[in-house]
């Protein structure tokens, strides 16, 4: 395969004009004063789908011939690239068929079936997915759209680097996820035409640091089980990719999940977006390893926001307790009438807010005319916690500080 050129993805530009949404690249104040450097996003989790997918699917689907599409297609998918094929096949009455990983997110399955699409859950990754996929192509005739692996769809994908640039010349610095390579390979190819001064960094996560591994030399240590950014969780990059990202990327960023996970809740906290894990990346890449861009005028591609609601709302209360504005607390106190009442009353005092109460009387470690209280209380922040506490302790009570629900 020959990598695509610039105009090769101006015309992929053209053709989705009228199709999918030309996303916003916004400033962002907030995440700008975070990171100090001069934030903009480029909003894909504006799509109709909920991610940049579309771009490079409906590009693919138009390249092919009638009598192809009319046989069907098939995709394999972590979820974004899927519910892309489902939707460009319903819009062009084309059959589609999309196996999916058997842990994708319901969200994700639940989507791509409200396009028509035949879901087919198989496989514990995108590699074991992706032979099912050939099997089924093969022994049905169907066409194969693979998510990145091809020519034509870095082309659709390359059309948000020139968006990116038209919306905002000046960008210094992109951040792109890197999965398989497509989205990274075809927005780095549009932006180093428009500007080559302009320094690229794909972003990774830890565990299926891939494309690190094949451009850079760096040490890989294959994770297992599920991701927070299973969108980028590819073990295995293409080898057009590797040829072009060799000479355009600044470097690769690996990040954690942890810091994944603080990027999505920083999202949607301070910025009110949700954004998938993969959607993260490149923000967690930039809040640490702020020291390289500070000053800079950064680009971030939040590829998609395809997550469920119950994973939003963990990572939300989790980054609440980190910050200190949820607290758990443990009080040892008398078990008589009243106390309760006066535990609660010096909280109330305070102005803090009750989650929840918890009353032990039974385990073996506790003195059996005492009983163990673990309450979860609302705060203005680690200050506010810290004169609680000491309010409390000033009142008899002894109280231990339980941070995570872990003593």
């Amino acid at each position: 395969m020959n990598p695509p050129t610039f105009e090769d993805i101006r015309k992929a530009h053209a053709l989705l004009k009228g199709v999918v949404i030309e996303t916003p690249t916004l400033y962002s104040p907030s995440l700008s004063k975070v990171t100090d450097a001069q934030v903009f996003l480029k909003l894909e989790n504006c799509q109709e789908t909920g991610s940049f997918k579309e771009r490079g699917a409906y590009v693919k689907l138009r390249s092919l011939s009638q009598e192809t599409l009319q046989r069907g297609v098939i995709a394999m998918s972590a979820g974004n690239h899927g519910q892309a094929v489902a939707l460009h096949a319903h819009t062009l009455q084309i059959p589609s068929t999309v196996v999916m990983p058997l842990f994708t997110p319901p969200t994700k399955v639940g989507n791509t079936e409200r396009w028509g699409a035949r879901v087919v859950l198989a496989g514990e990754s995108l590699d074991e997915s992706y032979q099912v996929a050939k099997e089924i192509a093969d022994t049905e005739n169907l066409t194969f759209i693979h998510p990145y692996d091809d020519p034509v769809v870095i082309t659709g994908q390359g059309t948000i680097g020139i968006e990116m640039l038209e919306a905002c010349p000046d960008l210094e610095v992109l951040m792109v996820p890197i999965g398989g390579g497509g989205l990274c390979s075809g927005i780095a190819l549009a932006a180093k035409a428009l500007k080559p001064n302009i320094q690229i960094y794909g972003v990774e996560g830890e565990g299926y640091a891939s494309m690190s591994h094949a451009l850079f030399g760096t040490i890989e240590i294959k994770k297992e089980g599920t991701t927070l950014a299973d969108g980028i969780a590819v073990k295995a990059p293409g080898q057009l990719f590797q040829l072009i990202l060799k000479n355009l990327l600044e470097d690769i960023i690996v990040v954690t999940e942890e810091e994944i996970e603080h990027a999505v809740d920083l999202f949607a906290r301070k910025q009110n977006i949700i954004a998938e894990g993969a959607g993260a990346a490149g923000l967690s890449a930039l809040l640490h390893n702020s020291s390289l861009f500070k000053g800079k005028k950064v680009g971030i591609v939040v590829s998609g926001g395809n997550i469920d609601a119950r994973i939003v709302s963990a990572i939300m209360m989790r980054g609440q307790i980190h910050e200190g504005y949820l607290t758990h607390l443990r009080l040892k106190v008398d078990d008589v009438p009243g106390v309760l009442e006066r535990v609660t009353g010096i909280i109330a005092h305070h102005q803090s807010n009750i989650i929840d109460v918890k009353h032990q009387r039974l385990f073996y470690e506790i003195p059996i005319k005492m009983a163990e209280l673990d309450i979860m209380i609302e705060t203005r922040g680690v200050a506010h916690t810290d004169l609680i506490i000491r309010n409390l302790e000033s009142a008899g009570f002894s109280v231990s500080h339980v941070m995570g629900g872990i003593a």
